[in-house]
């Protein structure tokens, strides 16, 4: 069967192929401020282009396309270059000079990350007035303190058309409710892969959970935290607090703001315990070079409780002294020795998701050791990060295949697109619907995919992975839940969230 493309005079001619469900998603967006739903790997950033092409044809104004990475924002820019019959379309982000940012605001098309954006927009060098057109990729990213919601107050009282684009809403109402708030989005358009228009573009995905025992040198040391996280929480309950005995950060973090308030006394415990389950959880999930490295960075913090911990704690300090002894032995995550066995395996390439830099380092090292040829792609904040030009380098040796792995944080978990990809593996599991949608999302991209989720027994790992599948299957049916709201209260177009609350 012959394949069919989009034709549009501003659209470069068997580029684009015709899909009917993008086709109907980019003709919602223009009509209406709308947040497009759409699984990963299936073309959101195409449907943009259609909108794009839809609006330099028939408006006045220009495009702003927000990313929240400079990978992302120069992936963008490239894949429009390519594929627009039009020149003035400019990439911006914060390592470009003053100078030379006032001279590309002047282009037809922006593509940009937020933070610059706001900064910009706040120094006058670019009015809201001058775009008809604001995409904002990941638009999950929409709450709290980030800048896109600062981006979204500042266009407020412009004149334009705001479009949203996200893999998935999250899974808790409030987030997905504050989301259409700040974007001010009057309707979803929503596919899944189950979705009958979507189906024959989906690729097979299959999942395998590989189980791991901690090393004994590990459990010994894991046992010796554990024991200083219960000395804390026995303190807290005479304290007054009223917790379970699951050591659950999410449950401390929530009693925070209380124990300021309301009960000092409790802050020093408290603290200590927070941070006794984020080493738990490091050298649960990344191994004893990557817990040792945590001890050292909040060792040099001055903390409440800080220096109590690390000369007077018996148990945390034997928990530190029984790591270094693991370290001199080269006793590592038993992860990294499952993962040889797993990549020596796979012919393809594999992309590695960690959640910590600490992790990334260890991994990296240890697969150069085994002669794996092996980058890495992590954010560019401290010492240590990657600038864009060279977060930009990494992914092209990786498509390029000088390297066979590429180990990434989160800055990899967004939009990345890298179609030879067939295996990603989990070295960590994360208890958030959006983030392991994104992870599962960078495989079966053009062919069958597989995801390889590491999980050692009787740690966070079991724990998050329950958290995070609980999530996904929540997160599926949110779309539904807030376009019902956005239609029973028949929210008018460009207004969004607001017209009713």
């Amino acid at each position: 069967m012959s394949i069919r493309y989009i034709e549009h005079q501003l659209v470069k001619k068997s580029a684009i192929e015709y899909r009917e469900y993008q086709v109907n998603l980019a003709k919602q967006a223009i009509e209406d401020n709308c947040l497009i739903v759409l699984p990963t790997g299936l073309g959101k950033t195409t449907v943009a282009l259609q909108v794009i092409a839809d609006f330099l044809l028939r408006r006045t104004g220009g495009i702003l396309f927000l990313a929240p990475t400079r990978v992302l924002a120069h992936q963008h820019y490239e894949f429009l270059k390519s594929n627009l019959l039009i020149d003035d379309i400019a990439l911006i982000t914060g390592e470009d000079t003053i100078s030379k940012r006032k001279k590309l605001w002047i282009n037809s098309i922006i593509c940009a990350t937020p933070e610059i954006v706001k900064n910009d927009l706040d120094r006058q060098f670019v009015p809201p007035s001058q775009f008809s057109l604001v995409i904002f990729d990941e638009a999950h990213r929409a709450i709290g303190d980030y800048a896109y919601a600062g981006i979204a107050t500042r266009f407020s009282n412009a004149d334009i058309r705001v479009m949203g684009m996200t893999a998935t809403l999250p899974s808790e109402r409030e987030k997905a409710s504050e989301i259409l708030r700040v974007l001010k989005i009057s309707s979803i358009a929503q596919r899944t892969e189950e979705s009958p228009d979507v189906e024959p573009y989906v690729q097979q995905t299959d999942t395998q959970w590989v189980n791991v025992e901690l090393p004994d040198e590990m459990k010994q040391i894991q046992s010796y935290i554990k024991l200083a996280i219960d000395s804390r929480y026995d303190e807290l309950r005479k304290l007054g607090l009223k917790l379970n005995n699951t050591r659950s950060l999410s449950e401390l973090l929530r009693v925070r703001d209380f124990v300021l308030r309301q009960n000092r006394k409790a802050a020093k415990p408290l603290f200590t315990a927070i941070r006794l389950i984020h080493a738990l959880n490091v050298l649960e999930s990344h191994g004893v070079t990557s817990f040792l490295r945590f001890c050292e960075r909040t060792r040099e913090k001055k903390g409440v409780g800080i220096r109590d911990l690390f000369e007077n704690d018996l148990n945390f300090t034997n928990a530190v002294k029984l790591a270094k002894e693991a370290q001199q032995k080269g006793i590592e995550h038993s992860k990294i020795t499952k993962l040889k066995e797993i990549l020596n395996d796979i012919s393809g390439k594999s992309l590695i998701f960690t959640s910590y830099r600490d992790s990334v380092e260890v991994i990296h090292e240890k697969l150069t050791e085994m002669n794996i040829p092996a980058g890495f792609l992590i954010g560019k904040a401290g010492e240590t990060g990657l600038k864009q030009k060279k977060q930009i380098e990494t992914v092209q040796k990786f498509r390029d295949g000088q390297y066979k792995v590429l180990i990434a944080t989160r800055v990899g978990e967004e939009g990345l697109d890298i179609s030879e990809v067939n295996t990603v593996i989990f070295f960590d599991n994360v208890p958030s619907s959006i983030r392991y949608i994104q992870r599962k999302g960078r495989t079966g991209r053009k062919n069958y995919g597989k995801l390889i989720v590491l999980i050692a027994k009787d740690t966070t790992d079991e724990a998050y992975y329950w958290i995070g599948k609980r999530k996904v299957s929540a997160a599926k049916k949110m779309g539904e839940k807030m376009s019902k709201i956005l239609e029973k209260h028949d929210v008018p177009k460009k207004s969004g969230l607001d017209a009713f609350l």
